[in-house]
């Protein structure tokens, strides 16, 4: 039994997010994490028992090139998702494998809390092609606009891994 984590990244918060949700995870399945870029097309993924995808927020949503152009315009540096967003990806695909279990996380400015959730933009697109949403969409909160993440955010990520982990493989440990 395998995860497949493939997240969008910024300035790097929404990358250790995955990288920790992985952690979790990895209690109980095999796990690899794609930066969204280097991810196969969704339709591919038939050897895949969880996919769990993370984004961050942005103008209320998944990015878009516009907003990721400006990430990197108002910092000054490159961002680590530059070419090809969540958005992009999850556009790409004309169907999610049949009955795939899928979860969904975000990182999002705890201030001030504006609407509108990256997770709930990329569950509302799964579920459309298809995959089966396991949970709920779940947020992950950074400083600011480039992070850090807020303190206990990383363990919070590893559990909610775990707990997925669980959920889908019937909580047997990998050995």
């Amino acid at each position: 039994m395998g995860a497949l984590v493939v997240y969008e990244s910024m300035f790097g918060n929404t990358e250790a997010v995955a990288e920790a949700v992985a952690d979790g995870l990895r209690a109980v399945m095999d796990v690899e994490v794609l930066e969204v870029s280097r991810a196969p097309l969704l339709e591919l993924l038939d050897d895949v028992d969880l996919l769990v995808v993370g984004a961050p927020t942005h103008a209320f949503g998944l990015s878009r090139p516009e907003t990721r152009r400006d990430a990197a315009e108002r910092v000054g540096h490159a961002v680590i998702s530059d070419t090809t967003g969540m958005r992009e990806w999850l556009a790409e695909a004309y169907s999610a494998p049949r009955d795939l279990p899928v979860a969904c996380f975000d990182t999002h400015v705890r201030v001030p809390n504006l609407p509108g959730r990256a997770g709930h933009a990329a569950e509302k697109r799964l579920r459309r092609l298809g995959a089966n949403v396991v949970g709920s969409p779940t947020s992950f909160y950074v400083h600011g606009y480039e992070g850090p993440l807020h303190a206990g955010e990383a363990e919070r990520a590893r559990a909610w891994g775990e707990e997925l982990g669980s959920l889908v493989a019937g909580g047997t440990p990998v050995r």
